[in-house]
């Protein structure tokens, strides 16, 4: 089993900053891409930023230049630094993580998710 727990949310005023963890845990191998999404109430989940173990990024376009992803393979822990946030950023944020496993001799990977993590940014 695995486990992803993320962490760090909270209220904020809008400017401030936050820096999200998601820490994996468990019958882990190697864990390949990495990622945070977040859902709005009434909205669909959505990407907000993408690292792969070689540490090549992606952004949603709503948040490039505010918002930096990272992640340090050694702890299994991936992060999220957002600067200037903005009203329209409150939303639950999901850290992602494509693991790679070993089950009798057989190599397999799956998604996990963590729990979600309340971002609430205030004008």
């Amino acid at each position: 089993q695995v486990q992803l727990v993320d962490s760090g949310g909270g209220l904020v005023q809008a400017g401030g900053s936050l820096r999200l963890s998601c820490v994996a845990s468990g019958s882990i191998f190697s864990i390949n891409d990495m990622g945070w999404y977040r859902q709005a109430p009434g909205k669909q989940r959505e990407l907000v930023a993408a690292i792969t173990s070689g540490g090549s990024t992606k952004y949603a376009d709503s948040v490039k230049g505010r918002f930096t992803i990272s992640r340090d393979n050694a702890k299994n822990t991936v992060y999220l630094q957002m600067n200037s946030l903005k009203p329209e950023d409150t939303a639950v944020y999901y850290c992602k993580a494509d693991v790679g496993q070993y089950s009798g001799g057989y190599y397999f990977s799956n998604n996990y998710w963590g729990q979600g993590t309340q971002v609430t940014v205030s004008s």
